[in-house]
């Protein structure tokens, strides 16, 4: 997951809440030896690997395809599962020279889902492209250790995945989990905290992923349209939804939405918060 992942069990049974973090954490590893694009024994390695050639996907990876086309439609285009090769011309880990235009443009010919074939359970995916599910996988993990842990856990408990979580159980003692979004000023500290009862908090924001170039701060999530990341977004966008991945939509499409991030998800009618 590139990020540290907890599980927080309000318990005094320790024998139970040793189960629920071992099957959390045998359902994240899980999900990341299998979409990983790092690891030569994933699913998107044997896409890549295929170069070119048609290849039939199990269902779980149909969903996950079925819902990053989705996203792409929604954003226009501006998120894209096959914008991964962006990180030849941005590197947020370190220090950089500024993209030239035509290496942007070099990387662009290897982008965009209307290149891909997609016929449920078949893809083509042309030679040179490749397909990075990080910027759902995280949420995706999230949800889906929830569904392994039941609907009948009778421990409260809060699963975190790098900042994206979702409660499952009964509420905590305090009627609430107290979660803060983390200052954009002092990383580390909280700027604002949340009461969250049921449900699900994702966020997106440059606090831990950026570059700074010529004095001026670029955030890692890329618009897949122009190469370069979405131009005045907010530093920090948290959403609050019934699941994971709810939320996780929101707040891409919204930092992805730039100056209008706010206007979109007052119009979407969503529980948010924004920092710049």
């Amino acid at each position: 997951m590139a990020n540290p992942c907890e599980v927080l069990c309000e318990t005094t049974d320790e024998k139970a809440a040793f189960a629920i973090s071992e099957a959390a954490a045998a359902e994240a590893f899980r999900i990341e030896r299998k979409f990983s694009r790092y690891r030569d024994d994933s699913v998107v390695h044997t896409i890549h690997a295929n170069h070119g050639a048609t290849i039939v996907l199990d269902e779980e990876t149909s969903q996950l395809v079925d819902y990053a086309a989705t996203l792409w439609q929604l954003s226009e285009g501006a998120f894209d599962i096959t914008s991964g090769v962006l990180r030849y011309a941005w590197r947020f880990s370190e220090p950089q020279n500024k993209p030239t235009a035509e290496v942007i443009r070099e990387l662009l010919q290897r982008v965009g889902w209307h290149r891909v074939l997609w016929a449920r359970p078949k893809l083509t995916l042309p030679d040179g492209m490749e397909i990075d599910f990080g910027g759902i996988g995280k949420e995706y993990a999230v949800d889906r250790t929830i569904t392994i842990l039941g609907d009948s856990l009778d421990v409260p408990t809060l699963v975190n995945f790098g900042g994206d979580l979702r409660t499952a159980g009964p509420r905590p003692a305090a009627g609430a989990w107290q979660v803060g979004i983390e200052s954009i000023e002092a990383a580390g500290e909280a700027d604002k905290l949340i009461k969250l009862a049921t449900g699900a908090l994702a966020t997106s924001g440059d606090t831990h992923r950026y570059v700074e170039i010529d004095g001026r701060r670029y955030g890692h999530i890329l618009d897949a349209r122009t190469g370069w990341p979405a131009s005045d977004a907010p530093r920090s966008v948290t959403v609050a939804a019934d699941t994971c991945s709810q939320a996780g939509t929101f707040t891409t499409l919204a930092m992805l939405q730039g100056q209008d991030a706010e206007t979109f998800l007052e119009r979407e009618g969503v529980r948010y918060w924004c920092l710049r």
